[in-house]
C-alpha cells in the first residue's frame, strides 16, 4: 500500500550509531502531524523522548532498553524503519577513564579506578567474549590506562604513585616500572617499546629493556593523557585542557611534535582504524560522543553518547567505555589488527 503524503518517512539519521542516553537527530518528513499532537519516535520496541521536533527533523534521545532501527509513528501512521547501530551494556558499575583493552581472544579488560589515593576491592575486570564478567583482585590503586603488549600481556599505568604494573592471567600485578609522574595514558609501538603519557607534561618511551627516555613534552593536562598509534606508527596524544577547544598532538619516529587538529570539547580515549582514521571519546559543536578526524583533518560526530571515555575498534565492532559502564556495538568500522 502506497504512503498517504502526511504520513511520516524518514531519510536519514545522524549520527548512524549510538548508545543509550545519545542524542540522534532524524531528517525526513511528515513529523509535525495535522493534529498537532507529538509524534513518537521507537527505537526498535522502546519509545524514545524527543528533545525537539519540526516538519522535517526530529532530535531523540536513544532508551535504555533501545534496539536497532527507528521508527517514527503519528496519528497519520507510521513511517519507514531506518537502521541504527545501537549499543549493548556488557557491564556496569564500573569506572573506566581511558579506553578498555581487547586481547586476541575477544577479552575485555576495564578498569574501577576509583578516585585519586582509594584503594577498591576490585580494581580491574576481566569480561569474556560472552560478557561474562571476571573480577581481577590485582593490588592496584587508581588503575588509568591499559595496553597489550604483542604475547597478550596486560599492562596497567597507576596515576596514584606513576608506576606500571604487568597482570599475569589470575589477576596478579608485578610493579614493571616506577617513577612516571602522573601515569595516565599507555601504548605500545611496533618494537615493543611502552609509551607512557605523564599528565604533568612528558611523554616516556621505555624499551623492552626498561631503558627510559623522555620522547617529548605537552601542555599538561587537567586530568590525563591519552595515547594512540596510527598504520604508520606516528604517535597521537589527547589531553584534556581547561579549553574547551582542545588539540590532538601528534609525534612522529624522532620525537617532534605537531598539532595534528583542534577544536575538540574534552578528547579522551582514541583508536584508529585500518583506513588511518582516527576515533575519538570527545565533543564537537556541543554533541558528544565518538568523533572521527580523518588525515586530512575532516571531523563528524559518528557515535552518539553521553560520558564516553574510550573505546577500542576490532573487526565490525566497537567496544565502548563511558565513566561507569561498557557497551558493544556491531559496527561498520574496521580496527587495527593486534600489533597494529
Amino acid at each position: 500500500m502506497p504512503k498517504r503524503e502526511s504520513q511520516p518517512q524518514i531519510a536519514g539519521v545522524s549520527p548512524g550509531a549510538a548508545i543509550p542516553g545519545g542524542d540522534v537527530r532524524i531528517h525526513g518528513q511528515g513529523f509535525q502531524p495535522h493534529n498537532g499532537n507529538r509524534p513518537v519516535v521507537r527505537f526498535g520496541g522502546s519509545e524514545g523522548s524527543i528533545l525537539l521536533w519540526s516538519e522535517n527533523e526530529l532530535v531523540a534521545r536513544v532508551p535504555e532498553e533501545a534496539s536497532s532501527n527507528v521508527e517514527i509513528e503519528t496519528q497519520d501512521g507510521r513511517s519507514n524503519a531506518f537502521p541504527l547501530a545501537v549499543g549493548q551494556l556488557v557491564a556496569d558499575n564500573l569506572h573506566p577513564v581511558a579506553n578498555p583493552a581487547v586481547d586476541s581472544e575477544g577479552n575485555i579488560y576495564v578498569t574501577f579506578s576509583g578516585q585519586r589515593g582509594q584503594k577498591v576491592a576490585v580494581p580491574l575486570y576481566k569480561i569474556s567474549p560472552d560478557f561474562t564478567v571476571k573480577p581481577l583482585a590485582a593490588q592496584l590503586i587508581n588503575p588509568t590506562g591499559l595496553a597489550l603488549d604483542r604475547s597478550g600481556e596486560l599492562f596497567v599505568s597507576c596515576r596514584n604513585d606513576g608506576t606500571i604494573h604487568r597482570v599475569a592471567p589470575d589477576g596478579r600485578a608485578q610493579k614493571w616500572v616506577e617513577g612516571m609522574g602522573i601515569a595516565t595514558g599507555i601504548a605500545f609501538d611496533r618494537d615493543a617499546n611502552l609509551y607512557v603519557g605523564d599528565r604533568s607534561g612528558t611523554i616516556f618511551k621505555i624499551s623492552p629493556e626498561r631503558e627510559i627516555l623522555v620522547f617529548a613534552t605537552l601542555e599538561p593536562s587537567i586530568s590525563a593523557y591519552h595515547l594512540a598509534f596510527d598504520p604508520e606508527g606516528d604517535l597521537y596524544v589527547s589531553g584534556p585542557t581547561t579549553s574547551s577547544y582542545d588539540r590532538i598532538y601528534r609525534i612522529n619516529h624522532a620525537g617532534q611534535v605537531s598539532v595534528f587538529y583542534r577544536g575538540l570539547g574534552r578528547p579522551q580515549g582514541m583508536a584508529f582504524d585500518r583506513a588511518g582514521n582516527l576515533y575519538i571519546a570527545a565533543s564537537l559543536g556541543g554533541r558528544r560522543g565518538v568523533v572521527r578526524v580523518t588525515q586530512e583533518g575532516e571531523a563528524s560526530l559518528v557515535l552518539s553518547g553521553a560520558g564516553v571515555v574510550g573505546l577500542a575498534l576490532l573487526a565490525r565492532r566497537a567496544v565502548l567505555a563511558t565513566a561507569s559502564a561498557l557497551f558493544t556495538i556491531d559496527w561498520d568500522v574496521a580496527g587495527l589488527p593486534p600489533g597494529g
